[in-house]
């Protein structure tokens, strides 16, 4: 009897990422990923915008295998080699590839402009003028244009054509036949000419060069490959950013002796000190002190969070009142701020990049054009026409069909639209963010600092019978003045609003976490919580209870003020409205999308400010990883998901959604993080935004369309052998300026809130 019960042993796993390099489109990614995916035991994702590889493979496996199969499809690999706590790979200020990519676009430029002003401005055609071209054409086109050659040689060794065909084939073409007209044609000869005409005749091609056509092009195109890669090159700043909000320096407690050592040398179990207004240096227990700390960048909460001994804190939030002694739990890659970095990480690498229109239209025409350039060949040899003139008509027809307007249309698209939105206070990254904006269907909205203005502010202030208002103030914002505490400065800045300066307290006691006390002209004042008043004593009054519980119903904080034994008002604190945001909604809400209110404040606080804007959907009292998941949820829902946020604690989402926006208001890392930057932190910022971004997304498809269109136009004319080097050159010329006029509409777009 044979045992059909076989159990298969797991296979330990493993996670692996390498970092590639020579990626030019998403279908090189692509390509990378499926050589991956064959090999045994491994599983593979690529990322265009991140150029990372995320591979899962058995723990005994050898890395250098992945490394030599990326090699062997034409890219390279390398192991990144992190240092513990930090992301895998940060961004070098002297990359070498992006390095490269500014040398040969420098050169170029210099190379290529005194060569297309020659050809097109006869005047400057001297005795030799058509070789001085070729030694300044010839570098722009074998060296500055190497990379395209190069991805075009990999492209066809896999069956794929994208733009990098398009212009290796274009700018080869228009090349080589220079050099035949030019050493075995009549274009050598000195005193030739390019005469200024458009007229349609047809030539042998002998007497025709196309240097500057191919100079051009290069030229052109290295532009916006150059911005597109610098702009990616983004990709790690977030984190960056996020792992340098931690503290640097922590003073350790070791033997009673109080020491200053670098926040590396922190270990598990050391004790440190934590003064008012420094950064927690990392994860720990509160072993003695009460204060106030501000975690608002973790927890999304606007009222800072009282701790005591035995409490927790976490690193890198501010301890905005008393002096902690604390105990560290965890450091280095363990805290709550690293794991924050690499869901930052996780959620960029996880996004999906758009390829880019013009590869998947090249894709379609470049075959398209190679066909017709053969069957012009075939026709005018068929036809009894000499070898010279056929392969004049086919090498015209694959010049023609290397559009220079291409390499314009998404840069200076870009160019105008991020310029007008610069001026405007939003700041775009790259043309992958403005295919999500036409997209997106489901704004979600971070609450503190948003929607609201994430400081804390007085909104109402309840005196009792016989006591004045101005009073009520004028004594509580005296005594609260002379505190740290972000609710005593947001009640004292009232005071001095109303009523100007304030007197000086005789004397003051800081009631850590519960409240403050002192004498002010003659009155003992107190200002607290409900709870130390009924411990000292003093009865409150039913009408100020009733308008106290009332208050925090709303999600608002409440602290009472009491002098000489009788509590005589209340106080009401809260992290208000912006008065844009009503506003923004509405906006939003026209552009066709749903907005979304999403928090780590409590339910009751959410529901309260989502009412005074317009919002009707809430997700309230979630944490920073909790943020990412409602994000992937929405998508699974088949939403695309635009996220605005302003906080550490937004990073994650924002990176995750397929559009963040950040407000120019928060955080570096949230501004890193994030498609979007709206600079003045006013939320109708992303009303503009969005409509910004799909005007010049539409600006963007019509130049490409255009850029096609001119050259498709032109190449019937190719193909019957009537294509002067002026005609190409006038047709290189006009798609050009008819890209950038184009783009240059956008300078007019206006602000929805515009007078």
């Amino acid at each position: 009897m044979t045992n059909t019960d076989v159990s298969v042993p797991l296979v330990p796993l493993k996670g692996i990422e390498l970092e590639i390099g020579g990626m030019t489109c998403a279908s090189c990614a692509a390509r990378i990923e499926k050589k991956l995916n064959k090999l045994d035991g491994v599983t593979a994702t690529v990322n265009y915008a991140t150029e990372k590889a995320k591979v899962t493979v058995p723990e005994d496996y050898d890395p250098a295998l992945l490394v030599a199969e990326v090699v062997k499809t034409g890219y390279t690999a390398e192991l990144p080699k992190p240092k513990e706590g930090a992301p895998a790979k940060t961004v070098a200020d002297d990359d070498p590839e992006l390095r490269s990519l500014r040398q040969r676009l420098i050169g170029a430029v210099v190379l290529s402009v005194p060569v297309i002003a020659m050809a097109m401005v006869p005047a400057l055609q001297f005795t030799y003028w058509q070789w001085a071209s070729l030694t300044l054409a010839a570098p722009v086109i074998v060296w500055a244009a190497w990379p395209f050659h190069k991805a075009a040689f990999i492209n066809l060794r896999h069956g794929a054509a994208t733009m990098d065909t398009l212009i290796s084939m274009g700018t080869g073409a228009a090349f080589l036949w220079s050099l035949y007209a030019l050493f075995f044609g009549t274009a050598g000869v000195p005193g030739m000419k390019h005469p200024f005409e458009l007229t349609l005749a047809p030539s042998d091609g002998a007497a025709n060069i196309y240097l500057e056509v191919a100079a051009g092009v290069t030229m052109f195109i290295l532009a916006g490959r150059y911005f597109e890669k610098r702009s990616k090159r983004q990709a790690g700043a977030a984190l960056r950013a996020l792992l340098e909000m931690g503290a640097k320096d922590v003073s350790i407690v070791r033997d009673g002796v109080e020491t200053l050592i670098p926040i590396d040398d922190l270990s598990v179990g050391d004790e440190f000190l934590v003064r008012p207004g420094e950064k927690i240096a990392t994860d720990g227990v509160v072993v003695h002190g009460t204060s106030a700390v501000d975690a608002s960048m973790l927890t999304g909460e606007s009222v800072p969070v009282e701790v005591a001994e035995g409490d927790g804190v976490t690193g890198a939030t501010i301890n905005a009142g008393g002096r902690l002694l604390v105990r560290a739990t965890r450091v280095g890659g363990d805290t709550q701020l690293a794991q924050m970095a690499k869901l930052v990480e996780e959620a960029q690498t996880g996004k999906a990049e758009v390829q880019r229109l013009a590869d998947r239209i090249s894709g379609v025409f470049v075959p398209i054009v190679i066909g017709i350039a053969v069957v012009t060949l075939g026709a005018w040899l068929g036809a009894g026409f000499p070898a010279t003139a056929a392969f004049t008509a086919a090498v015209a027809v694959l010049v023609i069909a290397c559009p220079c307007a291409l390499g314009l249309a998404t840069p200076t698209a870009l160019l105008v639209g991020t310029g007008r939105g610069a001026q405007m206070g939003i700041l775009i990254k790259g043309p992958e963010v403005l295919e999500s904006t036409r997209k997106v269907d489901t704004i979600v909205l971070d609450k503190t600092g948003t929607v609201t203005t994430g400081k804390m502010t007085l909104v109402d202030a309840v005196a009792v019978e016989g006591t004045k208002h101005a009073t009520l103030l004028r004594l509580a914002g005296a005594l609260e003045d002379a505190s740290e505490h972000p609710i005593a400065q947001a009640i004292a800045k009232a005071a001095v609003q109303e009523g100007g300066s304030l007197p000086t307290p005789e004397s003051f006691t800081n009631i850590e976490g519960r409240g403050v006390e002192g004498r002010i002209e003659g009155h003992d004042v107190l200002v607290g919580r409900e709870s130390l008043l009924l411990e000292r004593g003093i009865e409150i009054t039913d009408a100020l209870a009733a308008a106290g519980r009332e208050a925090q119903a709303g999600g608002k904080t409440v602290v009472v003020a009491a002098w000489d034994g009788a509590a005589r008002g209340i106080l009401v604190v809260a992290d208000t409205v912006k008065p844009t945001s009503a506003e923004a909604i509405v906006g939003l809400k026209a552009l066709g999308l749903t907005p979304v209110l999403l928090t780590g404040d409590n339910e009751a606080v959410a529901r309260q400010i989502a009412g005074e804007v317009g919002i009707d959907e809430v997700i309230a009292e979630v944490l920073p990883s909790e943020k990412v998941d409602v994000v992937k949820r929405l998508q699974a829902e088949g939403r695309v998901v635009a996220m605005v946020g302003d906080g550490v604690n937004d990073a994650p989402a924002l990176a995750a959604a397929d559009l963040g926006l950040a407000m120019g208001t928060g955080t570096d890392v949230a501004i890193e993080a994030s498609d979007l930057t709206l600079v003045k932190g006013d939320l109708r910022g992303a009303v503009d935004a969005i409509r910004l971004s799909r005007r010049t997304l539409g600006t963007i498809r019509t130049n490409l369309f255009w850029a096609f269109a001119y050259n498709v136009a032109a190449i019937p004319i190719a193909a019957f052998g009537m294509l002067n080097p002026m005609l190409a050159g006038a047709a290189m010329a006009f798609s050009s300026v008819f890209v950038v006029g184009n783009s240059l509409r956008l300078r007019g777009f206006r602000s929805v809130t515009a007078d």
